[in-house]
C-alpha cells in the first residue's frame, strides 16, 4: 500500500487453514516502509527474486528485500532529473525496464550495484 508522504506499508495476509470461516485471512505482516519522501506513485515486484521496487513524485527509485522477516533498503537510485512513470521488472526477474518523464529510458539488472 503506498501514500502521500512516503508512507508505504508492507501487508501480508494468510488463508486461515482449517477453520470454517471460507475467505477468512490473518494478518501476519504490518511493516512501514521508511525511505521516500513524496507520494509513492510506481510500485513494482519481481516475484523471481521477490524484490519489491518502489518509486516516488520526486524520482527516488528504492529496491526492497525482505531479510529475516523485515523488509529492508537494498538499493537507492535517484536521477535528481526526473520522475518515474513505469517501471517492469522482465519475465525472468533478471531486468528492470525504467521509463522517466523526460523520455529516458534505463535498463538496469537485479545484480545491479549502486543503481539502475
Amino acid at each position: 500500500v503506498g501514500g502521500k508522504e512516503g508512507v508505504l506499508k508492507i501487508l501480508k495476509l494468510e488463508g486461515n487453514q482449517g477453520s470454517g470461516n471460507k475467505g477468512a485471512n490473518n494478518l501476519t505482516m504490518n511493516q512501514t516502509l521508511e525511505g521516500h519522501s513524496g507520494a509513492v506513485q510506481v510500485v513494482t515486484w519481481n516475484e523471481q527474486y521477490r524484490k519489491l521496487t518502489t518509486s516516488d513524485q520526486f524520482g527516488l527509485i528504492i529496491v526492497w528485500v525482505l531479510h529475516q522477516g523485515q523488509w529492508l533498503e537494498e538499493m537507492i537510485n535517484n536521477r535528481n532529473k526526473s520522475v518515474v512513470t513505469d517501471m517492469k521488472w522482465n519475465a525472468d526477474g533478471q531486468r528492470i525496464c525504467i521509463v522517466y518523464e523526460d523520455g529516458a529510458v534505463i535498463v538496469g539488472g537485479v545484480d545491479t550495484r549502486g543503481g539502475c
